[in-house]
């Protein structure tokens, strides 16, 4: 089945950076699309970012463009989120999350990784 393991989160001071990673499993990701979302506390879960595999096209929540960057390495079946000029509220559980190119719904989630940025 498909598995989805991130990895890279932790403690950073603002404008500091980390590169989180999304190591995909269980199935050929060529024709899905790869998402990043994140949840910080007693906020609801909102979407960061999203790469089509086939293509690399990529998509961006405005909170985050021009500082995130999402890139997929094809051999490794693995996405990364690399975050640049971490501000404290970008402070959340990050997930990866994956689905069909032509669905609307994320279908499989990572258990996610904590992010914490201190002033």
């Amino acid at each position: 089945q498909v598995q989805l393991v991130e990895s890279g989160g932790g403690l950073v001071q603002a404008g500091g950076s980390l590169r989180l990673s999304c190591a995909a499993s269980g199935r050929s990701f060529s024709t899905y699309v790869m998402g990043w979302f994140r949840q910080a506390p007693g906020k609801e879960r909102e979407f960061v970012a999203t790469i089509i595999w086939s293509s690399g096209n990529t998509y961006y929540a405005g909170s985050v463009k021009g500082r995130f960057t999402i890139s997929r390495d094809n051999a490794k079946n693995t996405v990364y989120l690399q975050m640049n000029s971490l501000k404290p509220e970008d402070t959340a559980v990050y997930y990866c999350a994956t689905k069909p190119v032509d669905t609307t719904r994320y279908l499989y989630w990572g258990q996610g990784t904590q992010v914490t940025v201190s002033s």
